[in-house]
């Protein structure tokens, strides 16, 4: 076993949940399944496969809820791996995992790995593939930084190592499943855009992001400003033809309507009906988004 603490959010998660466990308990000393009370079984899945199940209410996105296990959970290990009941890690991700970490300097603090999306059991090879994600450091020198979405884990020190090989995220939820949570998440994206915008939360942002994360947030700053639907129209065009995403077949082209068109278009159209009832004052806006949609920045 690795020294590593893995820590997973949950909330009804029984068609996952198994399969994660049982890929992490491979190289993993200590599991713990944070859970937002289930209804589904989640709970006895998870501590069947011998993960420490702790209940936490929601407090409005994962950050948060993520933040609060670093603070309250006993981690006595020197990595912490961060994962969604979801997703899992290749075979050879652990493999060399197993080579790496034992003799890692003491100057690497984060590991970047690369995900690969399954949708409809087929790989998205092209499109967005590869995204790398900050998801294993060691205790003490990362967190998660306050966003409602596109959050990432940032470092306060120290540099990172990037992996060769990857992790997958594979839902295995039906596609109304997934048509319903980009439904969700098309307010706090919007919430995210008009922040961008206009400056409406004044947090500060401690620490710093991987390289690849730095740089989509920089796109997102500079696709921001460009014209409402327009955009999202030209992002599809860009990650469907440009990008390639059309080799990857009926699928490729579910996956990127969906995420690359469709939903960035719904994002829009919230941002749209938000400007068409507050204009562009930051007070009403902050506070329609409060009052209305229940996002607080």
């Amino acid at each position: 076993m690795l020294d590593i603490t893995v820590i997973i959010l949950t909330k009804d998660e029984r068609l996952h949940i198994a399969r994660c466990l049982e890929n992490v308990n491979q190289i993993a000393r200590k599991v713990y399944v944070v859970d937002c009370h289930s209804t589904d079984g989640t709970q006895e899945i998870a501590r069947r496969f011998g993960a420490d199940v702790v209940e936490h209410d929601w407090p409005g996105n994962q950050a948060e809820q993520f933040n609060w296990a670093l603070d309250n959970l006993t981690i006595d290990t020197e990595w912490i791996l961060r994962l969604d009941a979801d997703e899992y890690l290749l075979a050879e991700l652990i493999n060399e995992l197993k080579g790496t970490l034992p003799v890692i300097q003491n100057n690497v603090n984060g590991i970047v790995f690369k995900r690969r999306h399954i949708f409809m059991d087929r790989w998205m090879k092209r499109g967005i593939y590869p995204v790398k994600i900050l998801r294993l450091f060691r205790k003490g020198h990362g967190r998660y930084e306050q966003r409602l979405m596109d959050e990432h884990i940032v470092l306060n020190d120290g540099q990172e190592y990037e992996c060769f090989n990857d992790f997958c995220d594979h839902n295995l939820n039906n596609l109304s499943w997934f048509c319903k949570k980009h439904v969700d998440y098309a307010v706090r994206e919007a919430a995210e855009l008009l922040d961008l915008e206009f400056r409406l939360c004044k947090k500060p942002e401690n620490g710093h992001l991987s390289d690849q994360a730095g740089s989509k947030r920089r796109k997102k700053h500079s696709y921001a400003r460009k014209p409402l639907f327009w955009r999202s129209f030209a992002y599809f065009l860009y990650r469907y033809f440009a990008k390639g995403a059309w080799r990857d077949g009926k699928e490729g082209f579910i996956f990127t309507f969906i995420q690359g068109w469709w939903y960035r278009t719904l994002v829009d159209a919230k941002v749209y009906e938000i400007k068409r009832k507050c204009g562009n004052d930051p007070e009403k806006i902050t506070r329609l988004l409060r009052e209305e949609y229940g996002v607080s920045l």
